[in-house]
């Protein structure tokens, strides 16, 4: 698409968007003006669905009257609250309902995953991770790699920028995958990368992964409900993600994990094991049934109870997902809302600041990382002072992240004029 630096360009494209409508789902924060801000901070909180308070009071209610009654007897019960969120949750991800589970925090999903698929050997004990990666995920890792007496430095190879660049090249991580792959027990990627927005090439990792017999994860933080994804298909061993950026849950919202269906269905594989993993059909024999059978699926991996109030706003964002029709259409619109913001910032023609996020659209999501030359936390100030939610990362970097469900074109002009304005 021919892009135009007119105000009127803008509101052409919202007034042909198809899914302009669905920003009036979202609850819009005030600025001091009294007028909506412009919200792209969507890759760190999103917005809060207007029908999650409905919601989670039907959930409060059910509690104030029925009690423990309401694990089975309300509308949605709370035994099997998480069998709700499975289909809507495993289509946003590509995945076969069984195949899926929303259950804990991320970390801690990632450290249920490791705790099966991280099996090292005296030959292959390595792990690959891109740098840098989202400190959790490197803590997760390096902390996993200790629990069985290794040392991080000998066990953990890292996938680097090359000098003078911010992301990390497909083919160099293809080199590194072949170079350590007699060594190699797992790769663990973030899909999209927290600093940069980079999306990495799954189809391409993955298979040169189980080409040499080496698990491939995914943490899929910045990834899920922000690009399209195919976790079954692209034969993914397991992957991880929250559910309060692009999955506008909430903070602290429950995450989800991806198990591949034939791992999901084999009951032999180690685990650290809850109850909620057990087999529904004598879990409530309790201690006159002491041993573990898991359930063959996602399922399995569960740890307790589902967590009802961290769970009931992620019912009502996955509702308005399958309402716009998936991710295949909001793919296409944040193609076009970003690609907008990277013209029109390209058109400011500064100096003092610089994108590093790749500018293929296939290499990337909503987010474009901009990387300030000068002064970078007093511009980021400046913004937020003009009406513009985003958030700064050390050293120097604005993450901005215009999302499909409820951000505009015409914001994105409006943003360029700030940015402009305060360069």
């Amino acid at each position: 698409m021919q892009f135009s630096a007119d105000e009127s360009f803008a509101r052409q494209l919202d007034a042909e968007d198809p899914l302009r409508g669905f920003r009036e789902n979202f609850s819009l924060p005030l600025g001091n003006n009294g007028k909506p801000v412009i919200y792209f901070a969507g890759n760190s909180l999103g917005l809060m669905p207007k029908s999650a308070r409905q919601i989670v009071e039907e959930e409060l209610d059910n509690w104030g009257k029925l009690g423990v009654d309401a694990h089975h007897a309300a509308g949605t019960p709370w035994y099997s609250y998480h069998e709700v969120l499975r289909e809507p949750m495993a289509r946003l991800v590509g995945a076969k309902p069984h195949e899926v589970i929303c259950m804990n925090s991320l970390t801690v999903n990632l450290h249920l995953m490791m705790a099966t698929f991280y099996q090292p050997t005296k030959s292959r004990f390595k792990i690959l991770m891109e740098e840098p990666a989202f400190p959790s995920d490197t803590y997760a890792i390096k902390t996993q790699i200790i629990h069985h007496g290794l040392d991080p430095k000998d066990a953990l190879v890292l996938a680097r920028p090359r000098k003078g660049e911010f992301t990390v090249r497909t083919e160099d991580i293809l080199d590194l995958i072949d170079e350590h792959a007699d060594h190699l027990a797992v790769v663990m990627i973030g899909a999209v990368n927290f600093f940069t927005g980079q999306l990495f090439d799954i189809e391409k990792i993955t298979a040169a992964a189980q080409k040499h017999g080496i698990v491939i994860g995914f943490d899929l933080a910045h990834a899920a409900g922000n690009v399209s994804l195919a976790l079954h298909d692209c034969d993914i061993d397991f992957a991880v993600w929250c559910s309060y950026k692009y999955l506008n849950a909430g903070p602290g919202a429950v995450a989800g994990a991806f198990v591949h269906e034939r791992h999901a269905t084999n009951t032999k594989l180690p685990r650290l094991a809850g109850w909620f993993g057990n087999d529904p059909n004598t879990r409530f024999r309790l201690h006159l049934e002491p041993d573990f059978i898991p359930v063959p699926s996602a399922d399995g991996w569960q740890i307790s109870n589902p967590p009802i109030f961290s769970m009931a706003p992620l019912r009502a964002s996955l509702a308005i997902f399958d309402e716009a029709g998936g991710m295949e259409p909001l793919r296409v619109k944040s193609i076009k809302l970003t690609g907008y913001l990277e013209f029109l910032i390209d058109q400011i023609g500064s100096k003092k600041f610089s994108v590093i996020t790749p500018a293929d659209p296939k290499a990337r999501g909503a987010q474009l990382s901009i990387q300030a030359h000068e002064h970078p936390k007093q511009l980021h100030e400046e913004l937020l002072a003009a009406g513009v939610k985003c958030d700064f990362r050390e050293p120097n970097v604005i993450r901005v992240a215009p999302t499909p469900l409820y951000n505009t074109f015409h914001q994105v002009w409006r943003f360029a004029r700030i940015l402009a304005e305060h360069q």
